[in-house]
């Protein structure tokens, strides 16, 4: 009876000592990653412009059709419905997690009636019986000792992808919004060239009947007929172009919203609206908060990152608690008798001492899970970098070709005006008035070209720029407190 306490001692000295072992061999915690926290943007030769884009940066076109369109894309958008669905699954994801923390509790009842063998172990006549009966009722409570912090990083982690996933979602509704504005102004854009080459239309049909009168009186030669159908042709040409430009945007419209082409409202033609060049002048800074995709990729970063504490948590041992209380008895009238409970109690630890390397290559690929997580969101941030410096020295371009095309216009105008004036004196005939309207007409058609590109090319800036997006907004719309950085680890 001596040598007991010292046996116990020596065996729980073994087990504090495997237990040191396998934290010895756990890898050290990997630090959070340096991460770029400004976009480059230094020496963008751009504007400032007045602030960022507003949530529903599409009312600034003050367009009721526009603002109807999008409102239905976001309601029936089958790409922005994949999207949620991915937010949903990742956050039951984390609360599956959050449900492997704390105390389980489980309860069980069965009743078995069974009948012994003649030729068993213990035969029935020395038991006196061939059928019994056996009742069992219990509570199994189970609590693992997250010490390590295995089960929480595991959590936090998706926690970090539900936030992703919202972030991305976020993404694919700007995608949605950008697609359906620049569509529709698209398709506004036709109507305007449209309507100039029915203008055009007619002019160079005056100016061939023109040329075949003149032919027919024997004035002109037949190849000046010919050369004013030809441009006559062309003008119908490019009008039929137009139109099938017009039906595919409609049916590109329809497909954006979920619906058929001939569920599409009628739209009605409106001028092409004004727009603001240039970038905030805080673009720089910001830009990362306002960006949804780099948003997703910073949560991605830090998911990464729980996820290489909970494979480090792997090395060390589990310690769990299993508690069982209930009544068990072959009688079933003495089932609910004082004689039929039972108890249970089960410290367990569970300690990792040879895995043949599992452990070691789990942790390195979380690691490497973690370096791609990084690459991506400084990718994500050169892109955003890339999309405005492009879009913004975009505007800046067309604006300084809507300036020299504008001297173009005024020019060809003064031309008509004067080609007129000598048609109604007499001087000159009828053809040099139509000649300059139709250049005039060509030169509006090339303007209208060159506006339809610049609101283009703002609704891009407007996505690149983030579209109203901010972390912030979005971290309070669910209910998550989050920021442009990092929240601390625990």
């Amino acid at each position: 009876m001596k040598h007991a306490p010292l046996r116990a001692r020596t065996v729980l000295v073994a087990a504090l000592a495997l237990v040191l072992a396998g934290c010895a061999a756990a890898p050290a915690r990997l630090g959070e990653p340096a991460l770029r926290d400004e976009v480059p943007l230094a020496g963008l030769q751009a504007p400032a412009r007045a602030g960022w884009p507003a949530a529903e940066w599409w009312r600034q076109y003050d367009d009721p059709q526009l603002d109807g369109l999008i409102e239905r894309a976001m309601r029936q958008s089958p790409d922005l419905a994949l999207a949620q669905s991915r937010v949903r699954s990742a956050e039951q994801s984390a609360k599956l997690a959050a449900a492997q923390l704390g105390l389980t509790v489980d309860g069980s009842a069965q009743v078995m009636r069974e009948r012994l063998s003649d030729h068993g172990l213990i035969p029935n006549q020395f038991l006196g019986f061939s059928w019994y009966n056996q009742a069992d009722l219990g509570v199994q409570l189970q609590y693992d000792f997250d010490w390590w912090g295995k089960k929480r990083a595991t959590m936090e982690a998706a926690l970090d992808q539900t936030r992703a996933a919202e972030a991305q979602r976020s993404a694919a509704a700007l995608a949605i919004q950008y697609a359906v504005a620049d569509t529709y102004f698209g398709w506004q854009a036709d109507q305007v060239r449209l309507q100039l080459a029915d203008q055009l239309l007619a002019t160079q049909q005056q100016f061939a009947h023109i040329a075949e009168l003149r032919v027919r009186q024997g004035v002109d030669l037949p190849d000046e007929a010919q050369k004013a159908r030809a441009q006559l042709a062309a003008v119908r040409e490019m009008r039929v172009a137009l139109d099938g430009s017009a039906q595919i945007r409609r049916a590109a419209l329809a497909s954006l919203l979920g619906v058929a082409p001939v569920e599409l409202p009628e739209l009605q033609a409106r001028p092409l609206p004004a727009i603001e060049r240039g970038v905030p002048a805080n673009g720089g800074l910001d830009l990362i908060a306002r960006r949804p995709d780099i948003a997703a990729s910073r949560w991605q970063v830090e998911a990464a990152l729980k996820q290489t504490d909970a494979a480090r948590a792997e090395f060390f041992p589990d310690i769990s608690l299993t508690v069982l209380a209930g009544l068990s008895s072959i009688d079933m009238g003495k089932l609910f008798t004082a004689g039929s409970r039972a108890f249970e109690l089960t410290p367990a630890v569970h300690l990792p001492i040879f895995t043949g390397g599992a452990l070691e290559a789990n942790h390195g690929v979380s690691k490497a899970q973690l370096d791609a997580a990084v690459a991506q969101y400084d990718g994500a941030v050169l892109a955003a970098a890339r999309e405005v410096a492009a879009q913004a020295l975009g505007a800046e371009q067309l604006a300084a070709r809507r300036r020299e095309q504008q001297a173009q216009l005024d020019a060809d105008q003064q031309l008509l005006t004067n080609a007129q004036a000598r048609a109604r004196q007499g001087v000159r005939d009828l053809r040099e008035s139509l000649a300059a309207q139709a250049a005039l007409l060509q030169q509006r058609d090339a303007a209208a070209q060159l506006q339809a590109q610049a609101v283009s090319t703002d609704l891009a800036l407007i996505k690149a720029l983030g579209g109203g997006y901010r972390v912030a907004d979005a971290a309070a719309s669910s209910s998550v407190t989050a920021g442009a950085t990092l929240h601390e680890r625990h």
